[in-house]
């Protein structure tokens, strides 16, 4: 497998797309004036407890009050001996209104609800992430790490170094990492939590602790453990930026790293800038014939899978699963490409044999094993739908490049021609009852304004009929199509 970064950077714009043999698999979008805030740790303030929901609502510095929940809070359980259980404490034990705490977020604001915290704190390097506090003085390894063998030779290097400040997580980029290595990523973390140590101690309520790194640097420290072949830049200064930050934390990258000086832009490499607009669209066409319909709401994101113009080669069945197994790849693709997260619904195409049903989930499941993100795949229930989860910690690629219609305000449909025609007529009648006039004048857009003069305009001579009163009728070409005014005069 090819794997190329390329990034494209702008004064108000950071954009990197991840490539897999020369098809677009990822696209991560970072803006000066929204930048992501997943990983920041901040000096917060309680500033409102709510026990029926076990959470707090708590300030730290945004525009909208942060959410943390008591399952968040750390230490936030307690034992029940006769269950031999634990189960989360009452939120009004474990915090109090004006109280200072030091808070991680672990999901951007998203639409109307703001960043979500915890008080688990994690501070990630190349190899290790630091666990700060007494209950976390231990070492854990990733279980990407397969190799029995391994995951005990590290885990044996970072138990040296646990102390009464926290433990580690040896993460997947760190197999086969030597101890020197080890050592400087332990002291780095140590340092990096004395300063944020220092800084929460100042007698300031609201503070920036500690930022994540930018998204190019950032990218490089989360992928180090894939098989990129090369990262390429179309940014001196990021460039120059990068090779000083891969020299000293991951040399073995820096000589992947190309400054990017063609003429042509960066994305034109790869067809990336038509992949992201077709990542907008709801529908997605699949080779054989057949397309996707996803659509992302509030609540859920739902796909709804089509034969279209695939007719097969055999018999109906046949269709059905060859259709759905192209669409179980091209649902993963879209996911990730999307960064579509929460809940999402499939709506494969009914298929008779269960054994093309279990090849069919096996296949997502198989689809999805290379995201990055978590995800949770449930089998078909009885109405023929798959329900699945995948973990969700920023906006999605839709909601960071779009916006609310002001035509139709996010509903995804205007009124037709023939309704707002029928509303403009029923509100000359409402008007000429209330208020008394020589005429009406109405204004509208150049759809509507031709219906009533040509189409409804029999309609309309009714109406100046009954109200007895001339109605004459001006386009508006700055007029959206359900935008009218009734004018007396």
């Amino acid at each position: 497998m090819s794997v190329e970064l390329l990034m494209n950077v702008t004064p108000s714009e950071t954009r990197v797309a991840y490539i897999e043999d020369g098809i677009l698999q990822e696209i991560h979008v970072d803006r000066e004036s929204r930048r992501g805030i997943v990983g920041n740790i901040y000096k917060g303030k309680i500033i409102r407890i709510l026990p029926g929901m076990q959470a707090a609502f708590v300030d730290i510095g945004l525009e909208k009050a942060a959410f943390l929940h008591a399952s968040d809070i750390m230490p936030y359980t307690e034992c029940v001996s006769d269950k031999e259980q634990f189960q989360v404490k009452d939120i009004s034990e474990l915090v109090r209104q004006g109280q200072d705490l030091m808070v991680q977020v672990v999901k951007d604001p998203i639409g109307t609800k703001g960043a979500r915290l915890t008080t688990d704190i994690t501070l990630p390097s190349r190899y290790l992430v630091f666990m700060p506090g007494l209950n976390s003085a231990h070492v854990a390894t990733s279980q990407r790490i397969e190799s029995e063998e391994e995951r005990a030779r590290l885990k044996e290097i970072v138990e040296k170094y646990i102390t009464e400040e926290g433990g580690f997580i040896v993460r997947t980029a760190a197999e086969g990492a030597n101890q020197h290595e080890l050592e400087q990523d332990v002291a780095f973390l140590s340092r990096l939590w004395k300063k944020i140590q220092a800084r929460m101690s100042r007698p300031v309520s609201k503070n920036l602790l500690y930022g994540e790194l930018d998204l190019s640097q950032r990218i490089l420290r989360d992928f180090v453990g894939d098989p990129i072949e090369r990262i390429l830049v179309d940014s001196k200064q990021t460039f120059d930026l990068l090779s000083e930050f891969t020299q000293e934390f991951m040399p073995e990258v820096t000589s992947k790293l190309v400054h990017y000086k063609a003429n042509s832009p960066i994305f034109d490499l790869h067809d990336i800038e038509n992949e992201i607009q077709r990542a907008l669209e709801r529908k997605v066409k699949l080779k054989s014939g057949g397309y996707l319909i996803i659509d992302q709401t509030e609540a859920m994101t739902t796909i709804d899978i089509n034969t279209g113009a695939f007719v097969g080669h055999r018999n109906l069945e046949e269709t059905i699963f060859n259709t759905n197994i192209e669409a179980t790849i091209a649902i993963a693709r879209q996911l990730r490409l999307r960064n579509l997260g929460g809940i999402v619904i499939i709506d494969f195409i009914d298929m008779q044999e269960a054994h093309h049903r279990e090849r069919v989930l096996q296949s997502l499941q198989e689809s999805l094993s290379k995201d990055r993100a978590k995800t949770s795949v449930n089998h078909f229930s009885a109405l023929g739908l798959v329900e699945m989860t995948r973990k969700r910690t920023r906006e999605s690629i839709e909601h960071i490049l779009c916006e609310e219609c002001p035509a139709c305000h996010g509903r995804g449909m205007v009124k037709s021609v023939e309704t707002v025609c029928n509303e403009i007529l029923r509100e000359i009648v409402r008007v000429h009852k209330a208020h008394r006039s020589e005429y009406f004048l109405v204004y509208a857009s150049t759809a509507v304004a031709k219906a009533l003069t040509v189409d409804e305009s029999h309609a309309l001579a009714e109406v100046e009929l009954f109200v007895g009163k001339r109605v004459e009728v001006k386009l508006d070409p700055l007029y959206v199509q359900e935008q009218y005014d009734v004018v007396l005069m």
